[in-house]
């Protein structure tokens, strides 16, 4: 890693590749595990001063108005983007410089293409920011056989070019850039929300729109501290001198669980062309935990990888040249995503929590749900509905992603595993099995973050029919208390189907009759039960 250049670091999730941010990352990561949930009261940084203007005298100067500051640019710049090509008066606020990280964000075209139905981005400039294409995409489990695929995670766009790209869609439309600032402080007042920067710079917006990520200062304070549910930890390396360097792995496991520190621990691969040399291919290893404390830490999950990538991908390290070492800690909650807790801030991207706690694809997340909130964005500026409950319907609940759950929970490690260690890849190796068999309606969507009822229902009853003698060990994995959750939100995912499917025809061609305020909310409800359901998703 010392050989490594690191001139290249940007901020957020993989944009960093030192020793000495790797032990940074670990301590954070150590303080997750050992901190008692909500023992210690995060910085406050968000106040209220109910019924009072931000003109007031009781009040600073206010600063720049804006209608919108996006906090956080590396995703928020495309939400700034798509409400600033609307006519809003919009800045974005980054703490280091505006910029994509080297290692490329891997995902299909028909996810890119939601960019250009929102109207940020042309094809050309989607074929400009990618810099690698490749097919086909395999999922294999610890050779039990393989499944292929066609156009999942196959495209390596550039986040540097399509960042730089997105920058200069944003300046042109009047937006407003300003890099090198951090958040102090907001104020929520009647009329606007004031934002203090560090360095002294005063801003007063209609709207806030939180991008800083998962470890956003706004979210630690909202959850007050607790810790997150589950988390995900990466590992790896971007390397020139592989031979076979023609397709991708999707999601692959080489092993069965084993024991690291105090846990029992099942690793998975993911392994991509990289865009910058043929030979060059990224390689990711990567693990779901409970945090509490003797979890792994990540150095060493990154001692594991390099005794474990070289027979994974038929290769030496003495014949790779290393350009990048890669790894991230991704943390969720059941309770995902995050309703809004105050008047005009909104959680928008990683923040949220939208992403799923499988994949915690937050690019491909940001792009599948960035028109229907720019369109509900605009709807609450417009009609003034700028208070918790409100921009709360814009993060509703949504049953598809709470059912995501209990894969998680199923793959992930723990301490004292009562499952025997094949356990995991034989239940992914079934479900695979089975969602191939019922066809591309049931495994792309799935490939692709989408959970639908008709799919899943399907999925497991074929699985029950397959191997019912897996059913014990998936009680035992998760336990009772999970799965009865579950239950009840596959209920739900039911449910938001129904009224997706026969409900929202009815009642959508009589919204233009409503009152405004009762127009916005439905058509957040139609939203919600859409997105809820997976419906948005076609094949």
């Amino acid at each position: 890693m010392e050989s490594i250049s690191v001139g290249g670091e940007v901020g957020g999730a993989g944009g960093a590749y030192s020793y000495d941010a790797l032990k940074r990352l670990d301590q954070i990561w150590s303080g997750i595990c050992s901190a008692q949930s909500g023992s210690q009261e995060p910085q406050q940084i968000v106040s209220s001063v109910p019924f009072v203007s931000s003109n007031s005298d009781l009040t600073d100067k206010a600063g720049d108005k804006f209608d919108v500051v996006v906090c956080g640019g590396t995703l928020g710049i495309f939400i700034a983007t798509a409400l600033s090509a609307k006519g809003l008066r919009v800045c974005i606020v980054e703490r280091n410089i505006l910029k994509g990280r080297e290692q490329e964000w891997n995902i299909s075209k028909k996810e890119l293409l939601e960019l250009v139905e929102v109207a940020i981005l042309s094809e050309d400039d989607i074929e400009q920011a990618t810099s690698v294409k490749f097919n086909p995409n395999r999922c294999g489990f610890e050779d039990k056989g393989e499944i292929w695929v066609e156009d999942v995670l196959n495209l390596g766009v550039s986040p540097a070019k399509l960042i730089e790209i997105m920058k200069k869609r944003f300046t042109s439309s009047g937006g407003v850039i300003l890099e090198g600032y951090s958040v102090s402080s907001i104020c929520v007042f009647e009329d606007a929300a004031v934002l203090q920067l560090t360095e002294g710079k005063t801003l007063s917006s209609r709207l806030i729109i939180d991008a800083m990520g998962n470890f956003s200062p706004v979210v630690k304070q909202i959850r007050r501290g607790r810790k997150p549910d589950g988390v995900c930890l990466v590992v790896g390396s971007c390397g020139r001198g592989f031979k076979d360097n023609s397709t991708s792995d999707v999601i692959y496991s080489s092993s069965s669980m084993k024991k690291i520190g105090d846990s029992q621990i099942q690793y998975f691969w993911e392994a991509f062309p990289a865009g910058s040399g043929p030979t060059d291919r990224t390689t990711y290893m990567f693990a779901y935990i409970n945090p509490q404390p003797g979890s792994p830490k990540l150095e060493e999950l990154l001692e594991d990888y390099w005794d474990l990538m070289p027979k994974y991908q038929g290769v030496s390290l003495d014949d790779l040249e290393i350009l990048r070492v890669i790894y991230g800690i991704f943390p969720t909650y059941c309770d995902s995503p995050l309703p809004a807790a105050f008047d005009r801030v909104l959680q928008f991207g990683d923040a949220s929590g939208i992403q799923s706690p499988v994949s915690f694809g937050g690019f491909g997340s940001l792009t599948r749900h960035l028109g229907r909130l720019t369109t509900g964005i605009l709807e609450a500026i417009n009609g003034d509905f700028l208070d918790a409950y409100s921009l709360s319907l814009l993060n509703p609940y949504m049953p598809n992603l709470s059912a995501s759950w209990l894969f998680q929970r199923a793959m992930s490690a723990k301490q004292q595993s009562n499952v025997y260690p094949e356990f995991v890849n034989d239940l992914l190796h079934v479900n695979f099995l089975s969602m191939q068999r019922l066809g591309d309606q049931v495994l792309r969507p799935f490939l692709q973050d989408v959970v639908q009822f008709e799919p899943l229902a399907k999925t497991l009853g074929l699985v029950m029919l397959t191997k019912p003698q897996i059913i014990p060990s998936i009680f035992k994995q998760v336990g009772i208390l999970v799965l009865l959750e579950w239950f009840g939100h596959f209920f739900m995912l039911s449910s938001y189907t129904f009224l997706s499917s026969f409900v929202d025809p009815a009642i959508r061609p009589l919204l233009n009759g409503f009152p405004l305020k009762s127009r916005y909310e439905w058509n957040r409800r139609l939203e919600a039960w859409k997105y809820g359901s997976g419906l948005d998703f076609k094949l």
